[in-house]
């Protein structure tokens, strides 16, 4: 598995994976989660997004927003196709080296509360519950994981 930045005229790859991943939650919320809602071809364009690939096929994604001593994962998006293989684990130990390298405090990321087998993988991979905040009339779950230095 190679895993190689996303370039600006494949935001389309992005949308397909991020709807396709983030299908199967849609009947627990009743509703589209926010990255099925994002404008790709601009957030290609604002954000790190980063592609896991093998045999030129792109299986996942995971999308990184730089804070001032911090990484934020924004989506993390693995085809389902592709889900098992550890594509995800993958992309998240890619984020925690970028991190490291910029000698960043640490990774943040946010989920759901109605995603549990999310929040078992992150606390799986040692991230740690830091807030919960309501929206939309469900719950954030908003997670840390520190950097060694």
């Amino acid at each position: 598995m190679k895993i190689r930045p996303a370039l600006p005229e494949e935001w389309e790859i992005v949308r397909r994976i991020t709807l396709d991943a983030y299908a199967k939650w849609v009947p627990l919320l009743g509703r589209e989660p926010l990255p099925m809602l994002v404008d790709y071809r601009q957030a290609i364009l604002d954000h790190r997004i980063d592609f896991a690939e093998r045999d030129g096929d792109v299986l996942g994604l995971i999308e990184l927003v730089p804070g001032t001593a911090h990484l934020l994962i924004e989506n993390l998006a693995v085809d389902p196709a592709a889900q098992g293989q550890g594509v995800g684990r993958a992309l998240m130990a890619h984020a925690q080296q970028l991190a490291h390298d910029q000698g960043l405090a640490e990774l943040r990321l946010y989920t759901n509360k109605l995603f549990e087998a999310n929040i078992r993988f992150y606390r799986g991979l040692g991230f740690k519950l830091t807030q919960e905040q309501p929206f939309r009339g469900g719950t954030v779950c908003h997670f840390a994981l520190p950097m060694d230095r």
